[in-house]
């Protein structure tokens, strides 16, 4: 748990909502001085696509829509890194093997406002948590090379470097790094792709993956396809190893029912942890203001795919709960998809 003085830029909650998971009584110093220590870091200006709505109300992220729009991390320099800031607080408690966390996000790399505010926000939450494993979506180099500067005590493997990609972070004191893979999506408009990570914790073989699937509901066949691609993966590992996708999936549900539905043995963890109402809806326009969308759109964008190990030895979802519904100092949330948090129990 990070020290009592660090300050989280949080302003309040989305209207009408509060998030499940308790937080310490944290003082608050501000947004230029958030939880870890984050802080604007040197960054290139960077061309994003184009941001127009369409029905229902999503961006279009197709490359050829982009427009010269320049973002720029730049600000005053620290001397501090997440790591030298979380190293107090993991020197005085031990690693806990019978816990494994991780996160998901879409962190909304490509919308320009408020860009360096919003990131020093998500920082927070991955100082506060500090989880054994962060997936990233929607990834900027700027916003990388922010996370690079400032995460030392993670090892970030990323699904591109150009443009904007999808990211695993790995805690480096708890998850030892085997191999990478990045699988294209072969008729993707979007520049998307999966991201495969070979991992051990706590003797445990992992297959950890990441995507951003086909956006907007006009490209569903395409997100279909990709999908299926998802778990064909999944199926392919060794049965000896736990699978775990966390990823933006813009699915909706009909889809995942077109497509078959998940194979007996892959689970869908807000399915299987009882659909939970609290952490139901990762896209909520009601309360998610950052895109100014007037009509309401609730979806559950952001999906967790599990498949167990065989075997003795397993890691069982045990929660799941929502991030990012404070409001920060600038009056816009982190990001426009609320993050996903994920406790599992490692049973040895």
């Amino acid at each position: 748990m990070p020290p009592a003085s660090w300050g989280l830029p949080w302003r309040g909650a989305a209207d009408g909502a509060s998030s499940p998971v308790s937080r310490p009584k944290i003082r608050r110093r501000g947004v230029c001085a958030v939880a870890s220590g984050w802080r604007g870091a040197p960054a290139a200006g960077l061309t994003l696509p184009s941001q127009g709505p369409d029905c229902p109300f999503e961006r279009n992220l197709e490359p050829e829509e982009k427009q010269s729009e320049i973002v720029d991390l730049t600000s005053e320099e620290t001397t501090e890194s997440v790591s030298s800031k979380t190293s107090t607080a993991e020197n005085t408690q031990q690693e806990d093997d019978s816990m494994f966390s991780f996160i998901t996000w879409n962190i909304d790399g490509l919308d320009p406002n408020n860009l360096q505010e919003r990131a020093q926000g998500v920082c927070s939450y991955l100082a506060l948590y500090s989880p054994d494993v962060i997936f990233l979506q929607e990834v900027i180099p700027p916003y990388y090379s922010y996370l690079k500067k400032k995460a030392s005590s993670y090892e970030i493997i990323t699904g591109n470097e150009e443009g904007y990609f999808t990211a695993i972070m790995l805690k480096k004191s708890r998850v030892k790094f085997k191999s990478q893979e990045i699988i294209p999506f072969p008729d993707t408009k979007m520049m998307r792709n999966l991201l495969c990570v070979h991992v051990s914790v706590s003797g445990n073989e992992l297959f950890l993956m990441t995507s951003h699937l086909e956006s907007t509901r006009g490209h569903a066949k395409e997100r279909i396809n990709q999908l299926k691609m998802v778990l064909k993966k999944i199926q392919e590992a060794p049965e000896s190893a736990t699978i775990i996708f966390a990823g933006d999936t813009n699915l909706r549900d009909q889809e995942v029912t077109k497509c078959g539905g998940l194979p007996n043995n892959i689970l869908d963890v807000w399915e299987f942890l009882g659909k939970p109402k609290h952490c139901q809806y990762t896209w909520d326009t009601q309360m998610n203001s950052n895109l100014g969308i007037p009509a309401t759109c609730k979806l559950r964008f952001d999906r967790i795919f599990f498949r167990a190990a065989a075997g003795d030895g397993h890691i069982i979802p045990r929660s799941l709960d929502l991030l990012g519904l404070e409001k920060l100092d600038c009056g816009r949330f982190p990001s426009d998809h609320w993050g996903l948090l994920c406790n599992l129990d490692v049973i040895l």
